[in-house]
């Protein structure tokens, strides 16, 4: 069941920000409108006293005219009914005279005793139905009271009320519609982001460019793209593992094969035997090589811990020390002073570094002597006087299966993980030949990046076994 069709179906991004959108916008306004609705309250009601006001101030000396030019009454009779004023024949005003004693002296023909039932005070007072404002005359011992009904106000407020919730639901509904064309139109480059990356395979991992895309989608794609290159890069390191290995191993295993049927078939005997052997020593000594070189060009990052040079190079001479080819020919030269050589990288890759440089010194340097140098500073140095390397092969060496010529044995593999190892570590490799005041020799030399040294005691510096001796046993 596909998420378009299931019952669990997952929102769009344009719907999910449509709704967040309508339900923050329609929030927001809602909240306006209850604004507007208190402001035009207190404004309808602010105006209505106003004209109350006005109104009473009008009515009083026409109310006394009326009451005093009425003819005598007996005080059984009842208050005066007063008729509306011709000014205010449109209107209904309903007010009446009272006296200190709150005797009713005279009111309209509208007016009621209960729309007036409040206390004899100058100002504003309410009723449950009923706005009553009461004043004094200037220079009369009489009141004026005025009411007008509260229900023409709450009218006036439910129209506004209404009108604007009318407003408010129609303008949503067309919000939610645009709002919803944009989201879906602004989106767009979302989709085609993510067709562009579901395009992309073990065939196919080139960059994504996309235009116009903004800067939070921008980011997405630069991040693709690193992941895109990091497994480009283990791709291509597999590919030329499985490359390297059908290159460098189908000889020596082809000889080991032959020399070993030979053998069978005529009887064994030392010379195919050692042939053999050697075949498989070159078998093995190849497919470390491979191995070297895959973990090198990996895509996983060395770690970056502060190394002791000194302990490198004495533990690397120590493992050629025991070979009788090499005892009496590495030579390892550590510094004079006793300040610490610590270098920032990774322990186990730099010592492979060390060894292939190493390797390739004892192989190519003849049978002179080949020294393995630390310092100045944080830098490695192996240096043989052999015959040296033509200035302009000196590039080309650091690439895969190049040797300085055919009439060289060898794989071509030792400077290019040296190559690789070093460009890990930040490190700047140089190579140097023939060396200075001399007619030949070499020199690979590796400028590593500096690391804190710890303090006295300290106990996080990444050393290889117990520290062998610095000279080679006699």
């Amino acid at each position: 069941m596909s998420p378009e069709t299931g019952p669990a179906r997952t929102q769009s991004l344009a719907g999910r920000l449509t709704h967040a959108l309508i339900l923050w916008v329609g929030g927001a306004w809602l909240l306006c409108v209850l604004g507007v609705v208190w402001y035009v309250d207190r404004e309808i009601n602010f105006n209505f006293d106003n004209e109350i006001v006005e109104v009473s101030h009008r009515m009083f000396d026409i109310a006394l005219d009326d009451l005093d030019n009425a003819p005598p009454r007996p005080a059984a009779a009842g208050p005066l009914i007063l008729p509306t004023p011709g000014s205010f024949a449109d209107a209904d005003v309903l007010y009446q005279l009272v006296a200190p004693d709150t005797r009713v002296l005279a009111r309209s023909a509208e007016a009621r005793p209960e729309q007036f039932d409040v206390p004899l005070a100058p100002g504003f007072a309410n009723t449950g139905a009923w706005r009553v404002y009461t004043l004094i005359h200037p220079t009369r011992a009489i009141y004026l009271q005025l009411a007008d009904p509260l229900q023409e106000r709450s009218a006036a407020v439910n129209r506004t009320l209404v009108g604007l919730t009318i407003a408010m639901v129609a303008m949503l509904a067309l919000l939610a519609l645009l709002l919803r064309r944009i989201a879906r139109h602004e989106l767009r480059v979302l989709d085609q982001l993510t067709h562009e990356i579901s395009l992309r395979s073990g065939q196919l991992l080139t960059p994504i460019d996309l235009d116009g895309l903004p800067r939070e989608l921008r980011r997405v794609e630069d991040h693709v793209n690193r992941l895109l290159e990091r497994l480009a890069l283990a791709l291509d390191v597999e590919r030329a593992l499985a490359a390297n290995a059908a290159h460098e191993l189908r000889t020596p295993l082809a000889a080991a094969r032959l020399r070993l049927q030979t053998a069978l078939e005529h009887g064994l005997s030392d010379a195919d035997v050692q042939a053999a052997i050697a075949s498989l020593q070159t078998l093995g000594q190849r497919t470390e090589k491979l191995l070297q070189l895959s973990r090198a060009e990996s895509s996983a990052p060395f770690t970056r811990q502060p190394v002791d040079l000194v302990q490198l190079a004495t533990t690397v001479a120590q493992e050629f020390w025991q070979q009788d080819e090499a005892v009496d020919r590495l030579d390892l030269v550590l510094p004079h002073e006793e300040s610490a050589h610590i270098a920032l990288g990774d322990f186990d890759a730099l010592a492979i570094a060390l060894r292939n440089l190493v390797e390739n010194a004892l192989h190519y340097g003849g049978s002179g002597a080949v020294e393995l140098i630390v310092g100045p500073g944080c830098t490695l140095a192996v240096r043989d006087h052999g015959p040296g390397v033509a200035s302009e092969r000196l590039q080309a060496l650091q690439q895969r299966h190049v040797r300085d010529s055919a009439a060289r044995t060898g794989y071509g593999l030792g400077l290019s993980i040296v190559a690789t190892i070093g460009a890990k570590h930040d490190a700047r490799l140089a190579l140097t030949s023939p060396l200075p005041g001399e007619s030949g020799g070499f020199e690979a030399r590796m400028q590593l990046l500096a690391a804190a040294t710890p303090p006295a005691g300290a106990s996080n510096l990444v050393v290889g076994p117990t520290s062998p001796p610095a000279s080679p046993p006699s």
